[in-house]
């Protein structure tokens, strides 16, 4: 029989090869609502990985869940090789989260905040400050240490907030909406430092609202949808899986959209999304004779149109197509 020695040290080799994350069937109920209802996902290590849904879709919960804030209530997950419901504290050991709101003291300066944080983490008072001085400059912050937290920017808070969260680095890095709120500058700066947390070999768990920010960030993106995964790829992949492309058109009456939109889904049997700002609808053709028909269509009801274009369909297009929602916005979504 093999020793202990040797028993855990097969037991250390598979975790090791183990995936960042693994689940099976995961559930979380709230009373009778299903907020996540049997979510399988397996994400390799130092990947950066969406979750992209509409509004109470569960991405949140799903998120809470694998950082051991919500208990699941059936399923099983895995962490960096730790058992969600038998290890929670190795899990916790091996994972940092950072929300969407910022949790520091803003009275402190940005680098008192992260020498006290790594204090509490057991780290000297030395070595927390040599530890703070490198999370400034790797994140770009440096010139702000000494400024009050009340004072810096939002990306740079944001920035900030998550430095926070690698006090000690971690296996995998839970970001919650890690761009909300942010001006375009801001949201690329807080990019720059993602990709290189990845390339450090660090697993991104991310949840976002901003499409783009999934299309430019993620190797893989899993859409879910009323607590069920929907669909899971590449970007390119989840374009594809849509269809040959989308049929785009502007009518030169705005009076007849609706006219206009109920016969584009009569003959292409898809949902047709609206742009907010004008007369322009858009819709998934499955091959580029749909989309020729259907323009015939248009034409014989005696509707004008101002541009027409069939292309490859964007993310925002794919995640319509594929929930039925169009992608949730903020004021300051791109």
């Amino acid at each position: 029989m093999p020793d202990s020695t040797t028993t855990d040290l097969t037991a250390q080799a598979q975790t090791a090869a183990a995936p960042a994350i693994r689940t099976r069937g995961l559930v979380k109920r709230f009373g009778a609502f299903e907020a996540v209802a049997g979510i399988d996902l397996e994400v390799p290590r130092g990947m950066i990985f969406a979750i992209l849904g509409p509004n109470g879709a569960g991405k949140t919960t799903l998120m809470r869940m694998l950082a051991t804030l919500a208990r699941p209530d059936a399923g099983t997950a895995e962490v960096m090789g730790h058992d969600l419901a038998t290890r929670p504290d190795e899990v916790r050991a091996s994972i940092a989260m950072t929300g969407q709101f910022a949790s520091l003291d803003e009275d402190l300066t940005g680098r008192e905040n992260l020498v006290f944080l790594a204090r509490l983490w057991g780290f000297g008072r030395q070595a927390a400050r040599r530890r703070a001085d490198e999370l400034f400059a790797a994140f770009e912050l440096t010139d702000a240490r000494h400024r009050q937290v009340k004072d810096y920017s939002g990306g740079m808070r944001r920035r900030l907030d998550i430095a926070a969260s690698l006090i000690v680095t971690p296996g995998v890095l839970f970001l919650d909406e890690p761009t909300t709120g942010l001006d375009p500058t801001a949201r690329q700066g807080v990019w720059r430092m993602i990709r290189r947390l990845s390339r450090s070999g660090v697993t991104v768990l991310l949840t976002t609202q901003y499409l783009e920010e999934a299309d430019q960030l993620a190797e893989r993106i899993a859409v879910i949808d009323r607590g069920r995964k929907i669909a899971e790829g590449t970007s390119r992949e989840l374009k594809a899986a849509t269809g040959s492309g989308f049929l785009h058109v502007t009518l030169a009456e705005a009076a007849q959209l609706d006219r206009a939109a109920a016969l584009l889904e009569e003959r292409l049997a898809m949902p047709v999304q609206r742009s907010p700002e004008g007369a322009r609808l858009s819709v998934m053709a499955r091959t580029p004779e749909a989309a020729t028909a259907a323009l015939g269509a248009l034409a014989a009801e005696g509707l004008g149109l101002e541009d027409f274009a069939m292309g490859a369909p964007s993310l925002e297009e794919v995640f319509f197509a594929l929930t039925g929602t169009p992608a949730p916005q903020t004021e300051d979504a791109p």
